[in-house]
């Protein structure tokens, strides 16, 4: 390639990249088979990692079916253990469901209020190296968070397992099997006012090579 050609094609890709058009320009395989699968947002990885926030009240605005799927298959894209994927995922709208939430949880009645909350569970049948699910339905849980803030919606992860009256009152709530153990139910909505950003980096919680307590 000429000097003067790399130089305009290096102002090209350029300008493709600070447009955010970079992903939709490349003539790749792997790009146009990225855009069948999710609705890209606006909120970079690391502005959303940096910015996410508990949210914990919302507006009266439904959560419609499409975000939920772009939630779920966020979800599914997290790492797991010999990619076994131990997940499962009941979506809960139900006015009468949610109501029961405070009387199991009580940090989590705003539940009730919410249009639509996501109770994440590990599959013990799928679970091939005896408790990696933890990690991976965890890893599953902090990427519905990610992609519900990076699409304008709030979240909140409220806990269940490993509090066995917990994890027995939602068995029975929703219906699952034994083999299904309810790891946390993720309440969403639409936030009712903007939450300002916390730098919670603490060098003091840093160590090189060994811990220095």
């Amino acid at each position: 390639m000429k000097k003067q050609s790399r130089r305009s094609a290096m102002k090209l890709f350029a300008a493709l990249a600070a447009s955010g058009s970079i992903l939709s320009a490349l003539p790749t395989k792997a790009a146009d088979t990225a855009k069948k699968w999710w609705t890209p947002t606006s909120m970079d990885a690391m502005t959303a990692i940096r910015t996410r926030r508990s949210v914990r009240s919302y507006t009266s605005k439904d959560v419609s079916e499409g975000q939920i799927n772009e939630i779920l298959g966020a979800a599914m894209s997290a790492p797991s253990a010999g990619n076994e994927q131990p997940w499962e995922f009941v979506v809960i709208r139900d006015k009468a469901i949610l109501s029961q939430v405070k009387g199991i949880n009580k940090y989590a009645g705003y539940a009730a209020k919410s249009p639509v909350s996501i109770l994440v569970c590990g599959d013990l049948n799928r679970d091939k190296f005896g408790g990696y699910w933890i990690e991976d339905v965890s890893a599953a849980t902090q990427n519905v968070l990610l992609a519900a803030h990076a699409m304008g919606l709030g979240a909140v992860w409220t806990g269940i397992y490993p509090m066995t009256d917990r994890v027995e009152k939602f068995r029975e709530l929703v219906n699952l099997p034994n083999n299904i153990v309810p790891m946390a139910l993720v309440v969403l909505g639409h936030p009712k006012k903007a939450h300002k950003a916390v730098n919670r980096f603490k060098a003091e919680r840093v160590h090189k090579d060994t811990f220095k307590g």
